[in-house]
């Protein structure tokens, strides 16, 4: 139940996890996060950003105010995802602490939730906790679980019984680690891509929208691959049957009923993808506080020729957000 929000515009795409939940999810593949020195570490591996910047929420109102933000939505880092068997104990401390957070921040913090990925029944309730709270406006999820992605399997629970209970979706890559992508940061600069892009061509090509109409979905760092491959996917529904047949229109049409983020660190894919999605497809991200993360979320749309109202208006409407 997200809600009236502040005015000004708004990055649907930051992350936030408080101190006593950076032991992660139990299983998680990564973990635990670690404070040292004021510096973030995920297990050994050094994350190039402050501690502070991941859980203070008087430093992240700093940052909001500080890139001309009037509000920044808040989800859980991909790493602390349940991915990894029953983390239902997990889920809810963040769910809470989350909603505290938004509570306090005057209508300038928004929140997505975690889900359990591992029981159906579980995920339903804590969904329907999280369409109750106050400042809370759905989920964020992963792209791919277990071999599957939103087409099928808990996840395609989770998008159901989202667009049945009015919440939000945003999917967010895990980095998953590929033996070919080891070095160079490539499990990031390739990976993140291409995990985003299987999402949206299983949710096109799977129908998922054809059966979910109101679902309200957004696909961070710009849909990843998918501006660049939109063509390919519409040739090959076109001249395929297979690839067609459990959808209704082209997945260069379909798109245009999901949202993306601004995150692409380059103007002219920022560009290809608002021609592709339409402009009303579009809202301002940053990921803060990553590595990764486009420090000024609002120069960089609009030096893109991108209108800060229009951004404005269409996160509103993916939050499903009152003025």
């Amino acid at each position: 139940m997200i809600g009236p929000i502040a005015d000004g515009p708004v990055d649907v795409h930051a992350h936030w996890l408080p101190a006593e939940l950076f032991g992660l999810p139990p299983g998680a593949p990564f973990g635990p996060l670690r404070d040292s020195g004021g510096e973030l570490y995920l297990g050994e591996v050094p994350l190039s950003i402050p501690t502070r910047a991941m859980s203070d929420v008087p430093a992240i109102l700093a940052d909001t105010a500080a890139a001309g933000l009037g509000v920044r939505v808040l989800s859980a880092p991909p790493f602390a995802f349940p991915v990894a068997g029953p983390a239902a104990e997990y889920v809810d401390a963040f769910n809470t602490a989350l909603a505290e957070v938004v509570a306090s921040a005057d209508a300038a913090l928004a929140g997505l939730g975690l889900v359990s990925l591992d029981d159906d029944a579980v995920a339903t309730a804590q969904l329907k906790r999280l369409a109750a709270q106050p400042g809370i406006a759905g989920v964020a999820i992963p792209p791919l679980l277990g071999g599957e992605s939103l087409d099928r399997g808990g996840l395609r629970h989770v998008l159901g019984e989202s667009a049945r209970l009015g919440l939000s979706v945003l999917v967010h890559p895990m980095q998953l680690p590929r033996p070919e992508w080891r070095d160079h940061y490539l499990a990031n600069l390739l990976g993140n891509p291409v995990e985003t892009a299987t999402a949206v061509g299983a949710l096109l090509l799977g129908g998922v929208l054809d059966q979910l109409p109101d679902l309200r979905i957004c696909f961070v760092h710009g849909g990843g691959c998918t501006p660049g491959v939109l063509g390919r996917w519409d040739h090959g529904w076109h001249t395929r049957a297979d690839v067609r047949r459990d959808s209704s229109r082209p997945p260069g049409e379909a798109v245009r009923a999901l949202w993306f983020d601004t995150v692409t660190h380059d103007p002219e894919l920022l560009h290809l993808l608002t021609t592709r999605v339409g402009e009303h497809a579009v809202v301002c991200g940053s990921d803060h506080p990553f590595d990764m993360a486009q420090p000024d979320p609002v120069g960089f749309a609009t030096a893109a020729g991108l209108d800060v109202a229009t951004l404005a208006a269409n996160a509103r409407a993916f939050l499903g957000a009152g003025s």
